[in-house]
């Protein structure tokens, strides 16, 4: 027999948790047909993996792709992470299912919450749906490069059926709504949506101000949602959720605790805090109550510190009270805006008006200087904020930053270290079992910051140098147990039978690249992007969708819409 596909010689993680194994791949069909030695084996195409390690493709659990893929096929910058699975639908904000009356509101909610300009997603969908298997089969139509697995959004399904006093802080549904709501919901898992997400976090606003569709849910709505959501779906269908862990901790446990014991799989957004151990021990506790008793409840989580991204190219701290710095991000393109910096005059009123605003005196520490280097400086052994790197050259922070800024012709970013700040607690965090290290959150807050390259930070970081995990034990926990998450079948391991969704992996020479802000969304929408180097072969269903950094143009990507329930 010959095969269309052998990956030979390499270093097989088969995404268990299991020691690697020299192996070789055939792949036919899209199916992983043998694993083993090949030595005699043909096929159309092969693959030397020699001195490379072989694993499953990704799956990111936590994306926000539901617009960018209506132009944007490739799902870019996932495909350039290992990515083969995205989840999409997260923090209750979907598009569907939507009356067409709804169509611009859906838009402009994900512009405040998310990034992206309300005017590229009305003309980058073709809103050709109104019911949630409808749009799933709209999303396939589009022919993505990666497989997608999609969440019905309580912001879509509350605004549905309440309009808009679905906003109103202390607003609940009456009889009649909640019924509404939670036909909705069964019907949407029914057509294939994996579960269900909501939002409860309060800085996910709409361009009111007011807080999103499903915030102010109480107990009484977000119970029936669940019964929903195992109604149509079975035990173990999703309840994806973006907390307030600040003003309501207790209720948000209390939701969790409903959730798993009407049979939901639970999946959250978690971290730690920079005081003691971070509530590490706290949730290692809520973890294993929560785990027992065939109760399912999981957590994702950053793998760098994240937040937001400070520069020329969309951020400055210094706008709100400096008149001189909202001239200069008003210049229309970042050579206009090193141009200005190179003026002496102009220099020392930035720098003047941008201490005079006392901003950075609490930023300067939680900055993070990215380098202008292709690969970014991260900053793991906590020894160049900003504030350090001030105090050693006798400068004001503010200073030092203009001068990074000039002196990179506006490339350099500063990463703010607003969730995961304290390395130790966010390690100790994801080293608890329930934890899947993997919020890559693609598609979302475009314009300031990307955490896309999220499994190689992972990989090249944190395992490589930092030692967090085991390597084969940071492959199992973004693919086997990440499949095993959302049910997925036949995914997430390389077992013989199994979808060849694999990744061959250069990994002692992986890393992630230095962010680009570029302007290729629909009407010139500008966003970052990250590459990465080491990944030699990203490959769904069997063929090749990036090589060494480009994508082929193959895009075999399934809208999957049936999962393992039980």
């Amino acid at each position: 027999m010959e095969y269309d596909l052998i990956i030979a010689g390499g270093s097989v993680i088969d995404g268990s948790g299991a020691d690697a194994t020299r192996a070789d791949i055939a792949i036919s069909g899209g199916r992983i047909k043998r694993i083993g030695d090949l030595s005699g084996a043909t096929a159309k195409d092969t693959l030397d993996a020699s001195g490379k390690i072989v694993t499953p493709g990704f799956v990111d659990l936590h994306t926000h792709l539901d617009a960018q893929i209506g132009w944007d096929p490739l799902m870019s910058s996932s495909s350039y992470h290992g990515v083969t699975t995205a989840m999409i639908g997260n923090c209750g904000v979907t598009f569907a299912p939507c009356s067409p009356k709804n169509r611009r509101y859906l838009a402009e909610l994900m512009e405040s919450v998310e990034d992206i300009a309300a005017d590229a997603i009305m003309d980058g969908l073709p809103w050709n749906w109104t019911s949630y298997g409808e749009y799933l089969d709209s999303v396939q139509s589009l022919q993505p490069a990666l497989n997608v697995v999609g969440l019905a959004g309580h912001s879509a399904i509350r605004y549905e059926a309440m309009g808009d006093r679905s906003m109103d802080e202390g607003a609940q549904p009456d009889d009649r709504e909640l019924e509404h709501i939670a036909q909705m919901v069964k019907q949407s898992v029914e057509e294939g949506a994996v579960g269900f997400s909501t939002s409860r976090f309060l800085l996910h606003t709409v361009p009111d101000g007011r807080c999103t569709p499903g915030t102010w849910a109480d107990l009484r709505e977000t119970k029936a949602i669940q019964e929903a959501i195992v109604a149509g779906g079975g035990h173990g269908a999703l309840f994806q959720s973006a907390n307030d862990m600040q003003t309501r901790f207790e209720t948000e446990l209390e939701m969790f605790r409903d959730a798993t014991d009407l049979g939901c799989q639970v999946l959250f957004s978690g971290g730690t805090g920079a005081q003691g151990d971070g509530g590490v021990a706290r949730w290692e506790a809520f973890f294993e109550e929560q785990n027992t008793g065939g109760k399912r409840l999981a957590s994702i989580c950053h793998t760098r510190p994240s937040g937001a991204f400070f520069g020329l190219a969309q951020l400055s701290p210094f706008t709100k009270k400096s008149a001189a710095w909202r001239d200069l991000m008003a210049l229309p393109s970042m050579s206009a805006r090193v141009d200005a910096l190179k003026n002496a005059t102009t220099r020392a009123k930035l720098i003047a008006e941008g201490i005079a605003s006392g901003d950075m005196k609490h930023l300067a520490a939680m900055l993070h200087p990215f380098g202008n280097e292709q690969t970014p400086d991260l900053d793991f052994e906590r020894q160049a904020s900003l504030l350090q790197l001030a105090a050693s050259a006798g400068k004001d922070p503010v200073e030092v930053y203009v001068d990074r800024l000039l002196a990179s012709e506006g490339r350099e970013f500063f990463n703010y270290w607003m969730f995961g700040g304290n390395l130790e607690n966010q390690w100790n965090y994801m080293r608890l079992p329930h934890v899947v290290p993997m919020l890559g959150d693609a598609g979302a807050h475009v314009g300031f910051f990307t955490d896309t390259d999220s499994p190689t930070v992972l990989l090249s970081e944190l395992t490589r140098k930092q030692g967090v995990y085991s390597l084969p034990e940071a492959i199992h926990r973004i693919t086997g147990k990440s499949a095993q998450i959302i049910g997925l079948k036949e995914r997430g391991e390389l077992r013989e039978g199994y979808h060849a969704d694999i990744n061959v992996i250069d990994y002692e020479n992986l890393h992630t690249c230095h962010p680009e802000y570029v302007n290729d969304f629909p009407h010139g929408g500008g966003r970052f992007i990250v590459k990465s180097r080491g990944y030699d072969a990203t490959i769904v269903a069997g063929q090749v969708v990036v090589q060494n950094g480009v994508h082929t143009g193959h895009r075999p990507g399934e809208v999957i819409r049936n999962f393992v329930r039980g």
